[in-house]
């Protein structure tokens, strides 16, 4: 079935402008989403149902966090020089860090990623691709990936899309590549934090629920379908379409949205923030069904005042993040979830007190850390280590690949299977060693 695009969907309603608000579009979205050319059905057993990737946009430093190096010196440890002990022994983690401290358990840390590319945009497309750049194709992400295996093509009947980003996309590239438009992520847009959550196309700012059902009985009345459908099938399925919208704006699908159905003592718990409630956001879309949520969470390019923006942003990361952890083991969540926390680098171990950084910390590709809990992945390890300053690995080397392959072992997709270009030929899912890519294997210590 040919997709039919939101624009067009507005010019077929012209006459009827006062309607279009945001139904056109989010009827758009989902009979975009739903067009398929089949089943595709992942081929091992999973362990995992979806994933929660927290996206620390421009890099987090391991030495301030998952990697402390207090012997490193002031020259690399700069105003957080203390390493605080978890709750699993013999693993310690960055002194701003003590809510994350006592959740350990559920997690294990990669203390060996590596890539040695310092380039926000090259970096971001190996971490989120397992690719390098620069081949005539662009290769989907992993949410994409996720989005084809076990979205709409395979059986997914929720209302809210199983791809979803938490507020905005990165823009580094794009996340669907091949896959094209269907298996791009729904952005929200809007902000958790504020009052109320103004989702893109679901809640618009100055439009009230009595409104929009004021809107839909205009429509119904107006008979805008009824008279022009004539058993064609494009336009049953835009009128499907646009009922499964009312109910995305209206009913449950709203809800799913709405944080004020949240106790608050938990939303305090998870911090009143935008990235606390993006947390808490992730957990009730998960809880909903939706199979991959990225939390793309600005902030830590942190070039200059380095350890003042810590100071900040690290207690807000610890809340949020240690909460999201707790909530999902409470309700049964985190055995089925991935929850992956990575940037598309590190920052460089020795801080750069010369100006114009005057203490900040660089891109740093070399070595860094990431996190990954649930779904099948072991809590309370740690994977590799770093030399003593943090510069370098020192044992056991992971690539974006392993890491990526890992996990779609885990959601029950084959790493090795292949997609089918539109252009007609065919694409490995991941790389091989064989095409000359750096891996260190699987996480099978964690797995």
């Amino acid at each position: 079935m040919e997709t039919i695009s939101g624009s067009e969907i507005g010019h077929a309603l012209s006459r009827r402008a006062v309607l279009r608000g945001g139904l056109c579009a989010t009827a758009g979205m989902l009979l975009g989403a739903r067009a398929g050319q089949g089943a595709v059905v992942a081929s091992n057993p999973a362990k995992a149902k979806a994933v929660i990737q927290v996206w620390l946009w421009g890099g987090m430093s391991h030495l301030d966090t998952f990697d402390p190096k207090p012997e490193a010196g002031y020259d690399y440890c700069g105003q957080l020089a203390k390493a605080i002990p978890t709750n699993v022994e013999g693993i310690q983690i960055g002194e701003l860090l003590p809510e994350l401290a006592k959740q350990a358990d559920k997690y294990s840390i990669i203390r060996g990623m590596t890539h040695g590319v310092n380039a926000h945009e090259t970096a971001t497309y190996m971490v989120q691709t397992g690719r390098e750049s620069g081949d005539r194709v662009v290769h989907p992400c992993v949410g994409a990936v996720v989005s084809l295996f076990k979205g709409y093509d395979a059986g997914y009947k929720g209302l809210i899309p199983p791809y979803v980003v938490l507020t905005e996309p990165l823009g580094r590239f794009s996340e669907a590549g091949f896959l094209g438009s269907k298996h791009k992520p729904f952005a929200t847009g809007g902000d958790p934090g504020q009052r109320r959550f103004m989702v893109e196309g679901v809640v618009a700012e100055g439009i009230s629920d009595e409104r929009q059902v004021g809107r839909r009985g205009l429509l119904e009345k107006l008979g805008t379908l009824e008279g022009t459908a004539g058993g064609d099938p494009q336009i049953a399925a835009l009128k499907k379409a646009q009922e499964d919208a009312y109910d995305l704006i209206l009913g449950n699908g709203a809800k799913v949205f709405d944080l004020a159905q949240e106790k608050d003592d938990l939303r305090e718990r998870y911090g009143r923030n935008t990235f606390g409630q993006s947390c808490l956001m992730a957990r009730r879309l998960i809880e909903n069904g939706v199979r991959y949520v990225t939390i793309n969470y600005k902030g830590w390019d942190t070039h200059k005042q380095h350890f003042q923006i810590m100071r900040r942003k690290l207690p807000e990361f610890d809340k949020g993040m240690a909460s999201l952890l707790q909530d999902l083991s409470d309700r049964g969540l985190l055995d089925s979830t991935i929850v992956w926390c990575s940037g598309e680098f590190g920052r460089t171990p020795k801080v750069q007190w010369e100006p114009p950084w005057n203490g900040g910390r660089g891109h740093y590709g070399e070595v860094f850390s990431a996190v990954v809990a649930g779904g099948g992945f072991r809590g309370g390890r740690v994977v590799g280590s770093s030399d003593a300053k943090g510069e370098a690995v020192k044992e056991r080397p992971v690539h974006p690949v392993d890491m990526i392959a890992s996990m779609y072992q885990l959601l029950g997709i084959d790493p090795e299977a292949t997609l089918q270009h539109p252009q007609g030929f065919a694409v490995r899912l991941l790389p091989s060693a064989k095409d000359g890519f750096k891996s260190g294997g699987k996480l099978r210590e964690i797995m």
